[in-house]
C-alpha cells in the first residue's frame, strides 16, 4: 500500500482533452472513488496512473516516488479492466494464479498462492468455477474473475474500472458489500471509477466528481450529498435527480414558479432582493402527508399529484406545485395517489441554493470546504 499523488495530470487525444489539469492526493489505504458520466475521462485517469498512456503534462507519485515516466510493469499497481482482459486458453484458477507467478509477486509458494486464491474466490463467490475456461462463464462471472485477478495480487495501488457494471442488480448490491470488506481487510490504496452514484456513496472514503476531464468536487459521501459544489454534483447524486427551480429573491424568501411558492432564505446567503437564484430539493427528502406541517422547521408545499409510479417499495410522485412540477419519493403509507392532492414538507436544512444561469451553476452560501481548490 502507498500514497498516490496526481499533480496537474493532462492527457489529450488529438484535439480532445480527456483529462484536464487533474490534481488529487489519495491517502495510504484510502478507497477513493471517481464518479462521472461516460466520456468524463475516468478510464483515461486510471490508465494514466497505471502508465498505460503517456500523459501530456503533470506527474504521478506512488509512495512518494515519481512514477510519471516509469514503465507500467515497475509501478506495482494492479488494474481491473471493464473489458475483463482474461487469458482465454487458461482456466479460472490459472488466470488467478498468473499475477502471483511473476515479477514482485513471484516469491509466493504454491501453498501461499492457493490460500490467496481461495480467500478471494470465496469472497467473490466464484470458488466453484476454478476449472472452467472464460468462454464457459457468463459476463458477470468473467467480471468477477477479472476483479479477483486484481485482488489476489499484492500491490501498492488497486485500480478498478467499473468492475460491477455487468452484474445484475442483486449481485451488484452484494458485491458492493464484499468490496467494502475487502478494502477494509487489505488496507490497500484503491482508486475505483464508476458512473453509479450508489456505488460511489457506498464504497468511497472520499469521492471525486469528474466532468469533462476536470474534478469538480472532492469530499466524503456526506459532504458531497449535503453540500454539493454545483448543480452538476447535485444532479449526479440521487435518482430521481434533485428538483431544481428558478426563483426571485424577495423580502426574506425566494419566490418560485408563479410566485405563490416561497422558500425562506437562510441566514448569511449572499443575495439581495430581485436577484435570481436556483433552489434544489431532493425527491427523497420530501415527506408526503395529509396533515399540516411545522413551518418553523419545514418548508410546506401543497400541490396536485399528476403521476404516480411504483418503484418497488417506493412510489415516485410527480406533483404540480404552483405551476411547477416536483418529483417526490414516498412509501405510499399516507394514501396519496395519482389525481389526489398532496401536502409535502422538506426540512429547511435540506433545501439547497445555487446561482442562477444556464447550464451548471455553483452553490451559494459560505465557501464550501469540499471543492477541488480546498482539497488540493
Amino acid at each position: 500500500m502507498a500514497t498516490l499523488d496526481l499533480s496537474q495530470i493532462t492527457k489529450r487525444f488529438g484535439k480532445v482533452t480527456a483529462v484536464d489539469d487533474l490534481s488529487v492526493a489519495i491517502e495510504n489505504g484510502e478507497f477513493f472513488v471517481i464518479l462521472g458520466p461516460s466520456g468524463a475521462g475516468k478510464t483515461t485517469t486510471l490508465k494514466s496512473i497505471a502508465g498505460l498512456v503517456d500523459v501530456d503534462g503533470g506527474s504521478v507519485h506512488i509512495g512518494g516516488v515519481d512514477m510519471t515516466r516509469v514503465e507500467p510493469y515497475h509501478r506495482n499497481v494492479a488494474m481491473a479492466f471493464e473489458s475483463y482482459a482474461l487469458y482465454p486458453q487458461k482456466t479460472v484458477s490459472e488466470n488467478l494464479a498468473s499475477p502471483l507467478k511473476s515479477g514482485r509477486t513471484g516469491k509466493y509458494s504454491e501453498a501461499e498462492r492457493a490460500e490467496r486464491i481461495d480467500q478471494v474466490t470465496t469472497t467473490l463467490g466464484i470458488n466453484h468455477l476454478l476449472k472452467r475456461f472464460p468462454r464457459e462463464l457468463s459476463n458477470g462471472q468473467r467480471q468477477r474473475v477479472a476483479l479477483g485477478r486484481v485482488l489476489v495480487r499484492p500491490a501498492d495501488v488497486y485500480l478498478l474500472d467499473e468492475p460491477l457494471s455487468h452484474l445484475d442488480a442483486k449481485l451488484r448490491a452484494a458485491m458492493r458489500a464484499e468490496l467494502k470488506q475487502l478494502g477494509a481487510m487489505s488496507n490497500t490504496t484503491t482508486v475505483y471509477v464508476t458512473h453509479d452514484y450508489q456505488e460511489a456513496l457506498a464504497l468511497g472514503d472520499r469521492i471525486g466528481v469528474l466532468r469533462e476531464g476536470r474534478l469538480v468536487q472532492i469530499g466524503t459521501p456526506a459532504e458531497l450529498w449535503n453540500r454539493p459544489a454545483d448543480t452538476f454534483v447535485a444532479r449526479s447524486l440521487g435518482q430521481p435527480e434533485m428538483n431544481l427551480l428558478d426563483g426571485v429573491v424577495d423580502d426574506g424568501v425566494v419566490r418560485l414558479g408563479d410566485g405563490e411558492l416561497e422558500v425562506a432564505i437562510p441566514d448569511g446567503l449572499p443575495v439581495s432582493r430581485g436577484d435570481r437564484v436556483r433552489v434544489g430539493m431532493r425527491p427523497c427528502d420530501f415527506h408526503v402527508r395529509g396533515s399540516q406541517v411545522d413551518t418553523s422547521v419545514d418548508v410546506a408545499l401543497s400541490g396536485h399529484v399528476v403521476l404516480a409510479e411504483r418503484l418497488g417499495r417506493n412510489i415516485e410522485l410527480t406533483v404540480d406545485v404552483a405551476g411547477e412540477q416536483l418529483i417526490a419519493l414516498t412509501t405510499g403509507r399516507h394514501g396519496v395517489g395519482e389525481g389526489s392532492d398532496a401536502v409535502m414538507s422538506i426540512a429547511r436544512s435540506d433545501v439547497h441554493f445555487f446561482a442562477a444561469g444556464d447550464g451548471d451553476t455553483i452553490r451559494l452560501g459560505n465557501p464550501y470546504e469540499t471543492s477541488v481548490e480546498a482539497a488540493r
